[in-house]
């Protein structure tokens, strides 16, 4: 009886999965249509929180690893493969990956305790692994560029650029709404699998 259980649960994570999978790209592919000011909207990491804390880790790390690979077949990540080929693939794959990954460590790790929080922890972690690996991927392979983008734009500092331009609002608004909308979105999933 165990067994069967088993089955039926890896099952229903392996049908999730696949259907976050299917909207990480949808939403990685619309995202750029849906904007914030100047800021393009990022809701994909709100499928990725969710698949980490619904389906473990790996599933986490898996939906990052296709958000990582739409930005880099979508064109999202053209300006950097014309500076860096190798540095923009290895930047994105890795914070896309490790963002999923991270998500799921954390929710695993405060599960135990207490999943409300544990999915927020998760939503804090995720845009703050993609967007921190960004932005150590910008000062390892792509400085000079930004030093001249963040001077063409204004800014005193590429630094500055990098955190007020690039990061910064986008940022703000994937953290806030990973807050809100992850916990919200999981509990309604409970809610259906408990009924």
């Amino acid at each position: 009886m165990s067994n069967s259980v088993n089955r039926k649960q890896q099952t229903q994570k392996l049908v999730l999965g696949a259907i976050l999978t299917a909207i990480v790209v949808i939403l990685q592919l619309m995202g750029s249509f849906i904007r914030f000011g100047p800021f393009a909207i990022s809701l994909v990491l709100i499928p990725i929180v969710i698949g980490a804390a619904t389906c473990g880790y790996k599933i986490g790390a898996w939906l990052g690893f296709v958000f990582a690979m739409v930005v880099l077949l979508s064109g999202d990540a053209s300006a950097f493969l014309t500076i860096d080929i190798l540095g923009t693939i290895i930047t994105v794959l890795l914070k896309g990956t490790l963002c999923g990954l991270a998500a799921g460590l954390t929710y695993k790790l405060f599960e135990k305790h207490n999943r409300y929080l544990a999915v927020i922890s998760a939503a804090v972690v995720c845009p703050i692994v993609n967007t921190g690996i960004f932005l150590l991927g910008c000062q390892i392979f792509f400085m000079s560029t930004i030093t001249e983008w963040g001077l063409a734009a204004g800014f005193n500092s590429a630094a500055q650029y990098m955190f007020l331009g690039l990061a910064g609002g986008n940022f703000l608004f994937e953290l806030a709404i990973n807050i809100i909308l992850s916990p919200v979105i999981l509990r309604v999933i409970n809610y259906k699998k408990n009924k």
